[in-house]
């Protein structure tokens, strides 16, 4: 994507060089300018171009997000929200400059209340780091995007993982949140209760807002107990229409599958070459079944009555927790697996998300179509509820490559999009995918843009991303 597609934002000098000033004298070391560390916490994690803020504010109180927010405002100043910057379209790059507010150091855990499944959590919390603090309560969290993503993060992109078919994604299980809002001051959307019937759900709106809508400051999620029987294994197919199949037919027959990932012929070929295994090399799913022992034998064995009915197998499962740990490090390491199929290339990762029945037509189409464009490509994919990626493997230096790709991706994404399916199932819009949300919302954008003016009227929060800028209704 070159520079001169990304939305435009235009940079308020003098109101940056005041507030520059400003937080050098407020916050002391907890304010950098140098570049080394502005650039980290720009965007990196994809072939979009970094555009870095002009300062990082690191807070370590809400307090301090609050002032940050506060000064930004009176001086129409920029304020991105910075977790771990894993994100994959952009959401953290800074194209009017400004502040990037880096949440990473609000890391505590506030409470865990296992009585009523649930814990509070600041913002730079990781999910790995949650369950690491609930080991020894019986619980855990069961979101699981394939970085360390900050709990933060994962909350304003709405993202999910490979558990996300029985346990949902974060919009699912984000109880209630606080935020600082653009004026600078804190909301909190919601109690502790499982339900509620008052007044709007301001925790949804703000789950996925991309930063845009609010600064969020502490989350209150959903825990599971750590299943008494964990069961997995990794079945073979033909044919990735016949893998897909089968997992319509094992939804559809109510099998409460814990995971169920699909990886196309390529892709399996990378993860044996770099996690040195020996699985089948052509399209296989990997799967997971939470419950009580007998629970889990009886629907591994039934999945593998489905897979055979589609010619697949034979299903080799197993209830050995290193074997299983074997095996999903194997999926999560998916990514960098990927990257040796053409060493030196960078990798442009996309996802859309269909309807299950338009699965297998989809990652049909779409393998025939990275064939025909002459691309390398693996797909992966949390094929239980519809969302799959591909890593499009690519020269950056290359115009050509570059511009072969952006085609590959607007066909899927409209693929998708035709199939009333949407544009992205989990990595979100940022900057990558701003003109497919137009096509998708529709007219609904304009009343997305009008909720922006109304709780961000000067603009300062995530500029450039999401809807861009633009008329909110006339």
């Amino acid at each position: 994507m070159a520079l001169a597609q990304l939305q435009p934002v235009e940079r308020n000098e003098s109101g940056i060089e005041t507030v520059l000033g400003i937080l050098k004298q407020r916050l002391g070391e907890k304010f950098q300018t140098g570049q080394a560390v502005r650039e980290q916490h720009a965007h990196t994690t994809s072939y979009i171009p970094v555009q870095a803020p002009d300062g990082v504010a690191f807070a370590e109180t809400v307090e301090d997000v609050q002032d940050v927010v506060r000064i930004c405002a009176e001086h129409r100043v920029p304020v991105i929200a910075f977790g771990t910057g894993t994100s994959l379209e952009g959401h953290v790059n800074a194209p009017g400059g400004g502040i990037s507010l880096d949440l990473s150091r609000m890391d505590r855990v506030l409470s865990v209340n296992g009585d009523d499944l649930d814990c509070t959590v600041e913002p730079g919390v990781t999910r790995e780091a949650l369950n690491a603090h609930l080991r020894d309560t019986g619980l855990f969290f069961p979101i699981d995007p394939g970085a360390n993503a900050s709990l933060g993060g994962m909350a304003a992109t709405r993202a999910s993982g490979t558990n996300a078919v029985r346990y949902g994604t974060m919009r699912e299980n984000v109880i209630a949140l606080t935020a600082v809002m653009a004026d600078g001051r804190l909301v909190k959307t919601a109690n502790r209760a499982r339900k509620s019937s008052a007044g709007y759900d301001l925790t949804r709106l703000l789950v996925g807002s991309e930063g845009t809508l609010g600064i969020i400051t502490s989350l209150t999620l959903k825990l599971q107990g750590i299943p008494p029987a964990i069961s997995g294994g990794v079945c073979p197919f033909p044919s990735v229409e016949a893998a897909c199949q089968a997992v319509i037919m094992t939804i559809q027959m109510g099998v409460p599958v814990a995971r169920i990932e699909l990886i196309n012929g390529i892709g399996m070929r990378s993860i044996n070459a770099y996690s040195k295994l020996s699985y089948p090399e052509g399209p296989c799913l990997f799967l997971e079944f939470h419950g009580t022992e007998a629970g889990v034998k009886e629907q591994a064995e039934t999945f593998g009555d489905v897979a055979a009915e589609f010619g697949g197998g034979p299903f080799h499962w197993t209830e050995v927790a290193e074997e299983r740990a074997k095996l999903w490090k194997a999926r999560h390491d998916a990514y960098w697996a990927g990257l040796g199929l053409r060493p030196g290339a960078k990798a442009i990762t996309t996802d859309v998300c269909v309807p299950i029945s338009r699965l297998a037509e989809c990652i049909v189409e779409t393998e025939a179509d990275i064939a025909e464009a002459g691309l390398i490509a693996p797909i992966v994919g949390h094929v239980g509820d519809g969302n799959f990626h591909v890593m499009i493997l690519v020269d950056t230096e290359s115009a050509a490559e570059i511009e072969a790709a952006e085609a590959f991706v607007a066909r899927l994404n409209m693929r998708a999009i035709s199939m009333d399916g949407t544009c992205t199932g989990e990595h979100g819009i940022g900057q990558g995918k701003m003109a497919f949300l137009d096509i998708e919302a529709g007219a609904g954008l304009a009343y997305m843009r009008a909720i922006k003016q109304a709780l961000d009227p000067k603009g300062i929060l995530n500029p450039g991303k999401l809807m861009g800028a633009g008329r909110a209704l006339d």
